[in-house]
């Protein structure tokens, strides 16, 4: 299943947000402005997200042994999560799952699967209620076993003490990978992004791939902002690349203080989500 990528409309969320708050204002991770609890999620997350570490989550997530449920129920369940990693947030996630939908339906009607996504997109943090802890399951992503790039939050100053770093095998600009060898084969910090998107690809699932790479590289912002780590991708890649920008100025501008009457949308997008991700699915 699959979306043409040529001729595509871009909207602008800003015309659709509450509030007109300054894009500036968004993601400054600057030190002396970022709350404490955001610098302990990253100082922890680069230390300790380390190529070996990935690969155990790894293990122990894609087992799909921790629960079966719907997508709503699981949506359900971060009614009272916060996530600690985000300046730009401070209610629960649930509630932005509504509103990164919203927005999405206002700009793209005609699109059902994106509004999927947008609700979606942060049900991984499943993992934090299940005892995880925030720095291996919220955040900015990236890929192990390379050196990081100078872009990543906090320009990588936390990787120093990551013991990646002083192994010849995966500190250099390629590591493991090949020039091109596409972003399907290479191992991401391990987070919300990669385990919802390793879930769907384990159950019954008709969300095209353009929100797959959404789904999945959401948090990659030296990648879809920046565009670091280009000599990884391969064509598949660059072509995914517009619709994970475009779902990423939803995901992030819509945060605002108000927020849509959820128990109303609640079957529009119950209905949405039987359409494209059906019945329970194992966790």
């Amino acid at each position: 299943m699959s979306t043409p990528l040529i001729h595509v409309q871009m909207e602008d969320p800003s015309e659709f947000r509450p509030e007109h708050k300054d894009k500036s204002e968004f993601r400054d991770f600057r030190m002396h402005n970022v709350p404490e609890r955001v610098k302990q999620v990253y100082s922890e997350m680069h230390r300790k997200q380390t190529y070996a570490f990935v690969k155990q989550k790894m293990s122990e997530w894609c087992r799909f042994d921790h629960a079966e449920m719907t997508v709503m129920e699981a949506l359900d369940m971060l009614s009272s999560f916060l996530d600690e990693s985000d300046p730009d947030v401070d209610m629960p996630n649930s509630i932005h799952a509504f509103q990164t939908a919203e927005g999405i339906r206002e700009a793209h009607p005609d699109k059902e699967w994106l509004q999927v996504t947008g609700l979606i997109h942060d049900i991984g943090k499943l993992m934090a209620v299940w005892g995880e802890p925030q720095w291996c399951v919220v955040g900015d992503t990236f890929p192990v076993g390379c050196a990081p790039s100078k872009r990543i939050v906090f320009d990588a100053q936390y990787f120093a003490e990551n013991p990646d770093m002083d192994d010849p095998k995966l500190n250099t600009r390629l590591g493991v990978y090949t020039e091109n060898c596409g972003l399907e084969n290479v191992l991401m910090s391990w987070g919300h992004d990669e385990y919802l998107y390793r879930v769907l690809k384990a159950n019954t699932c008709h969300l095209p791939d353009e929100a797959l790479y959404a789904i999945r590289f959401h948090s990659f912002y030296p990648w879809h902002t920046s565009e670091d780590y280009m000599f990884l991708c391969n064509n598949k890649d660059l072509e995914m690349l517009q619709w994970v920008r475009e779902f990423n100025k939803f995901d992030l501008y819509t945060k605002c203080p108000d927020t849509p009457d959820i128990e109303q949308l609640k079957r529009y997008y119950g209905n949405l989500v039987e359409k494209y991700i059906p019945g329970k699915l194992k966790w």
